[in-house]
């Protein structure tokens, strides 16, 4: 049987089980009582990590949650299609699918290979964590023009292989690789 958590004891990055559905926690904040015979309440801003909906509840001090059966594991992007983006389990080499709702906006970020980490929920994918930086190749992006760096911090748009847009120093080439965050979707630096 899963350990038990006391409400009072969930931190910011915890995870925990409600209703048969896992959070992460964002945010918690504990009230104490401010009456004698009052209740110590903590009030949490969580994530349910299955529909990737965020929003705040309190919980009395002493309600206890179940420790979710949710696990990282290393995977591989393979490719995307109608059933939704495929991806290979790196210890056990099953392929795990994700649908389009599960996926969010990561697909921009993703070329076949791409190693990262898959949540497992009672066994089942239900979302990917991106590793911090991932490199790319400029497919596309306007030529510098002679003269164009003179004001310092001057940037061009550039379209990667995956159709995405970022913003790019001038000095940089269509063909270049180039490192992005995954977080902030920005560039980081040449790769």
């Amino acid at each position: 049987m899963a350990a038990l958590i006391d409400a009072i004891e969930i931190k910011r990055k915890s995870v925990f089980e409600l209703d048969e559905v896992p959070y992460a926690c964002l945010e918690a904040d504990v009230s104490s009582p401010t009456a004698r015979g009052g209740q110590t309440l903590v009030r949490l801003k969580m994530r349910n990590l299955l529909t990737n909906a965020v929003f705040e509840k309190s919980f009395k001090a002493g309600e206890k949650f179940k420790e979710p059966d949710l696990e990282l594991v290393p995977a591989s992007y393979l490719y995307s299609d109608g059933d939704g983006s495929h991806f290979m389990n790196q210890e056990s080499f099953e392929t795990l699918t994700l649908n389009e709702d599960q996926m969010h906006d990561a697909l921009e970020l993703l070329i076949e290979g791409t190693l990262l980490q898959l949540h497992l929920f009672n066994g089942n994918p239900i979302g990917l964590q991106l590793p911090i930086f991932v490199e790319l190749d400029v497919k596309y992006t306007e030529p510098a023009v002679k003269g164009d760096s003179s004001a310092g911090s001057v940037t061009k748009a550039a379209t990667l292989e995956t159709g995405m847009v970022i913003k790019v120093p001038l000095f940089i080439k269509e063909g270049e690789k180039v490192k992005v965050s995954t977080e902030t979707r920005d560039f980081v630096s040449r790769a």
